[in-house]
């Protein structure tokens, strides 16, 4: 099994020009409850390419970047590298690297599956001031699903061995729970691609679980995902829905 740090080695082009990014509402919901500001420092644990990061520079708050595979973190750095206030470290969840009782909100994109969930909360309640807040958002398909989405997850079921089990695995409100020792809120808005051939393919190859050229399922899976678009494509484009959730209470209460 493919240690969690590396999975997306080989993706991080598909990863930084694919994954969805994140709704103007879910960054609003940060401000009005969990102190993003122009004066909060933020740690985006599991930041990968940055896409996250960027949204959360745009409130003018510092923002670190941790992030353990390399290509990804170079990635966000070659991206953001220019703007004041981003930092990008090699860490991970359990490990930041980040000074204690340095941040004000810690916020995870789309990674929180990825971590120990007892030594991500120590370490989280190392570095958090004390009153600091966690989130963990998540661009999830939506509980309803249309018929595209409906064919998608099939070829997906068909091809991808690890679809099944890693997603299952994602959005886990009871090690979100433990994570933040009980107290949790939840806040979830709409989200969508509009997506061409090309980025269809990107999207679904940014996805760890997907079978790489080479191996036994992958030209199945490109055949089936032909398929799947031309059935539900209109005017060259198919609509990829999701639903953005953003899981969120103040870890670290006031002492």
């Amino acid at each position: 099994m493919m240690q969690p740090t590396e999975r997306f080695s080989t993706r991080v082009a598909d990863y930084a020009r694919y994954r969805p990014g994140y709704p103007q509402a879910a960054i609003d919901l940060l401000a009005a409850r969990c102190g993003l500001s122009a004066t909060a420092v933020v740690a985006d644990i599991g930041s990968g390419t940055g896409i996250l990061t960027e949204r959360l520079l745009e409130s003018g708050a510092q923002v670190i970047g941790v992030e353990p595979n390399d290509g990804m973190r170079a990635a966000a750095e070659a991206h953001l590298g220019a703007r004041p206030r981003f930092r990008s470290v090699r860490g991970s969840a359990e490990a930041t690297s980040l000074p204690a009782d340095s941040i004000d909100l810690l916020v995870a994109g789309q990674a929180f599956h990825w971590f120990d969930v007892p030594r991500a909360r120590q370490e989280a309640l190392r570095v958090l001031h004390s009153g600091g807040w966690g989130a963990l958002l998540w661009n999830e398909r939506p509980r309803e699903a249309g018929a595209f989405l409906l064919d998608y997850e099939a070829l997906l079921l068909r091809h991808a061995a690890e679809y099944a089990r890693i997603t299952a695995s994602r959005a886990d409100e009871a090690s979100m729970r433990a994570f933040f020792a009980g107290a949790m809120e939840l806040a979830t808005f709409p989200n969508q691609q509009v997506l061409d051939f090309e980025g269809l393919k990107g999207r679904l190859m940014s996805s760890s679980y997907a079978p790489e050229p080479g191996q036994a399922e992958h030209e199945p899976m490109m055949a089936g995902l032909r398929a799947v678009f031309d059935r539900h494509e209109h005017r060259g484009r198919v609509v990829f829905p999701y639903q953005t959730r953003v899981y969120f209470a103040q870890l670290r209460p006031p002492v």
